[in-house]
Protein backbone atom coordinates (compact mmCIF):
# COMPACT_ATOMS: atom_id res chain seq x y z
CA UNK A 1 0.00 0.00 0.00
CA UNK A 2 0.97 3.42 -1.08
CA UNK A 3 1.88 6.67 1.79
CA UNK A 4 -1.19 8.24 -0.17
CA UNK A 5 -3.59 5.53 0.39
CA UNK A 6 -2.46 4.42 3.81
CA UNK A 7 -3.09 8.49 4.61
CA UNK A 8 -6.35 8.13 2.76
CA UNK A 9 -7.04 5.18 5.33
CA UNK A 10 -6.19 7.55 8.10
CA UNK A 11 -8.94 9.43 7.02
CA UNK A 12 -11.65 7.40 7.04
CA UNK A 13 -10.46 6.08 9.97
CA UNK A 14 -11.07 9.69 11.28
CA UNK A 15 -14.30 10.08 9.97
CA UNK A 16 -15.25 6.42 11.16
CA UNK A 17 -14.56 7.78 14.84
CA UNK A 18 -16.74 11.07 13.83
CA UNK A 19 -19.52 8.94 13.09
CA UNK A 20 -19.22 6.81 15.93
CA UNK A 21 -19.67 10.29 17.80
CA UNK A 22 -22.98 11.01 16.01
CA UNK A 23 -24.29 7.10 16.85
CA UNK A 24 -22.96 7.81 20.74
CA UNK A 25 -25.07 11.38 20.70
CA UNK A 26 -28.15 10.02 19.12
CA UNK A 27 -28.16 6.57 21.28
CA UNK A 28 -27.88 9.04 24.58
CA UNK A 29 -30.70 11.41 22.61
CA UNK A 30 -33.12 8.46 22.67
CA UNK A 31 -32.53 7.47 25.97
CA UNK A 32 -33.52 10.20 27.69
CA UNK A 33 -37.07 10.29 28.96
CA UNK A 34 -39.36 11.15 26.76
CA UNK A 35 -41.55 12.83 29.03
CA UNK A 36 -38.92 15.72 28.58
CA UNK A 37 -41.39 16.57 25.61
CA UNK A 38 -39.90 19.47 23.12
CA UNK A 39 -36.00 18.99 25.01
CA UNK A 40 -36.72 15.08 24.35
CA UNK A 41 -37.48 16.33 20.89
CA UNK A 42 -34.72 18.83 20.51
CA UNK A 43 -31.98 16.43 21.27
CA UNK A 44 -33.38 14.03 19.09
CA UNK A 45 -33.32 15.81 15.75
CA UNK A 46 -29.87 17.85 16.83
CA UNK A 47 -28.88 13.96 17.21
CA UNK A 48 -30.38 12.63 13.90
CA UNK A 49 -28.87 15.71 11.78
CA UNK A 50 -25.48 15.35 12.80
CA UNK A 51 -25.62 11.60 12.23
CA UNK A 52 -27.20 12.60 8.60
CA UNK A 53 -24.03 14.42 7.92
CA UNK A 54 -21.87 12.76 9.00
CA UNK A 55 -23.57 9.19 7.30
CA UNK A 56 -23.48 11.71 3.98
CA UNK A 57 -19.61 12.37 4.44
CA UNK A 58 -19.26 8.65 4.97
CA UNK A 59 -20.55 7.64 1.60
CA UNK A 60 -18.57 10.33 -0.54
CA UNK A 61 -15.29 9.53 1.27
CA UNK A 62 -15.98 5.56 0.61
CA UNK A 63 -17.67 5.92 -2.84
CA UNK A 64 -16.16 8.52 -4.68
CA UNK A 65 -14.17 7.22 -7.56
CA UNK A 66 -10.92 5.64 -6.87
CA UNK A 67 -12.26 5.43 -3.30
CA UNK A 68 -12.23 2.92 -0.58
CA UNK A 69 -14.85 0.33 -2.45
CA UNK A 70 -13.56 0.80 -5.66
CA UNK A 71 -9.81 0.33 -5.16
CA UNK A 72 -11.20 -2.91 -2.64
CA UNK A 73 -13.71 -4.23 -6.30
CA UNK A 74 -10.28 -3.88 -7.97
CA UNK A 75 -7.38 -4.92 -5.82
CA UNK A 76 -9.47 -8.46 -4.06
CA UNK A 77 -12.35 -8.92 -6.33
CA UNK A 78 -13.20 -11.57 -4.17
CA UNK A 79 -14.50 -9.19 -1.89
CA UNK A 80 -17.00 -7.56 -4.20
CA UNK A 81 -19.75 -8.93 -2.79
CA UNK A 82 -19.24 -7.28 0.79
CA UNK A 83 -18.92 -3.84 -0.53
CA UNK A 84 -21.82 -4.23 -2.87
CA UNK A 85 -23.42 -4.92 0.68
CA UNK A 86 -22.27 -1.60 1.81
CA UNK A 87 -23.42 0.12 -0.88
CA UNK A 88 -26.73 -1.41 -0.81
CA UNK A 89 -26.31 0.04 2.83
CA UNK A 90 -25.51 3.06 2.35
CA UNK A 91 -28.92 3.76 0.01
CA UNK A 92 -31.18 2.29 2.67
CA UNK A 93 -29.50 4.08 5.59
CA UNK A 94 -29.28 7.43 4.04
CA UNK A 95 -32.93 6.94 3.25
CA UNK A 96 -34.23 5.96 6.53
CA UNK A 97 -32.26 8.78 8.40
CA UNK A 98 -33.93 11.30 6.07
CA UNK A 99 -37.51 9.58 6.63
CA UNK A 100 -36.59 10.35 10.61
CA UNK A 101 -35.90 13.72 9.99
CA UNK A 102 -38.82 14.04 7.87
CA UNK A 103 -41.14 12.54 10.39
CA UNK A 104 -39.81 14.68 12.90
CA UNK A 105 -40.20 17.69 11.04
CA UNK A 106 -44.01 16.76 10.33
CA UNK A 107 -44.74 17.22 14.35
CA UNK A 108 -44.79 14.38 16.60
CA UNK A 109 -46.85 15.30 19.52
CA UNK A 110 -49.10 11.55 20.34
CA UNK A 111 -46.85 9.51 22.85
CA UNK A 112 -47.55 6.41 20.44
CA UNK A 113 -45.85 8.35 17.35
CA UNK A 114 -42.65 9.09 19.51
CA UNK A 115 -42.23 5.96 21.08
CA UNK A 116 -42.42 4.72 17.22
CA UNK A 117 -39.92 7.40 16.31
CA UNK A 118 -37.43 6.14 19.06
CA UNK A 119 -37.65 3.01 18.63
CA UNK A 120 -37.23 3.34 14.25
CA UNK A 121 -34.54 5.88 15.36
CA UNK A 122 -32.94 2.87 17.92
CA UNK A 123 -33.09 0.04 14.53
CA UNK A 124 -31.07 2.71 12.37
CA UNK A 125 -28.76 2.64 15.42
CA UNK A 126 -28.54 -1.49 14.63
CA UNK A 127 -27.84 -1.30 11.37
CA UNK A 128 -25.12 1.41 11.80
CA UNK A 129 -23.68 -1.00 14.27
CA UNK A 130 -23.84 -3.78 11.76
CA UNK A 131 -22.34 -1.72 8.66
CA UNK A 132 -19.97 -0.69 10.37
CA UNK A 133 -18.73 -4.23 11.49
CA UNK A 134 -18.83 -5.42 7.70
CA UNK A 135 -16.75 -2.34 6.70
CA UNK A 136 -14.09 -2.87 9.39
CA UNK A 137 -13.62 -6.78 7.94
CA UNK A 138 -14.03 -5.69 4.49
CA UNK A 139 -10.56 -3.10 4.69
CA UNK A 140 -9.15 -6.03 7.32
CA UNK A 141 -9.79 -8.31 4.45
CA UNK A 142 -8.66 -6.28 1.99
CA UNK A 143 -5.73 -4.17 3.01
CA UNK A 144 -4.95 -6.23 6.67
CA UNK A 145 -5.58 -3.30 8.31
CA UNK A 146 -7.55 -2.77 11.45
CA UNK A 147 -9.65 0.44 10.57
CA UNK A 148 -10.47 0.64 14.09
CA UNK A 149 -12.85 -0.45 17.19
CA UNK A 150 -12.84 2.91 19.01
CA UNK A 151 -15.58 6.16 18.06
Amino acid sequence: MDAAYAAYLDQVRAHRAELGEAMAALEAALALPMGLGVTWRRRVRAALTELAHDLRDHVGLTEAEGALYTDIRVSAPRLTHGVELQLKDHVELLAEVERLLAERDEGMHDPDDLAGHREAATRLLDRLVRHRQRGSDLIYEAYAVDIGGSG
